[in-house]
């Protein structure tokens, strides 16, 4: 079984629970709040995934930094399917920055942002 196809499940799972009943499923109660919620969680989850890293530096479980993750990439992945995108997406995003140096990419953001703005 694939890291793809379990996201791709994951989206599936996500897009189907879209107005849903808030009472029956976290998923549809999150979408029905909107962004605030949502965007709330992924900030929490994010801090927790520093915390438990944070924590791992100084002999923590490890295995917490895997949980926090997981914790921020379904928040994530409900935002994204909020947005209309879903997490092939940004693998395929991350497909097309292979091979390319980090700061080439971010060189290559700017200048495509400053043309944009132009």
């Amino acid at each position: 079984m694939s890291s793809d196809d379990t996201l791709a499940r994951l989206t599936a799972v996500i897009e189907n629970r879209k107005g849903g009943d808030p009472d029956k499923s976290y998923v549809a109660r999150l979408l029905h709040k909107g962004p605030e919620a949502f965007l709330k969680k992924i900030g929490e989850e994010a801090t927790e995934v520093v915390m438990a890293a944070k924590d791992a530096d100084h002999g923590g479980p490890r295995e917490k930094i895997v949980a926090e993750m997981a914790d921020l990439w379904f928040h994530s992945m409900v935002a994204l399917a909020h947005y209309g995108l879903s997490a092939a997406d940004v693998v395929a995003e991350l497909a097309r920055r292979e091979g390319l140096s980090g700061i080439e990419e971010k060189a290559l953001r700017k200048v495509r942002e400053r043309e944009a703005g132009e």
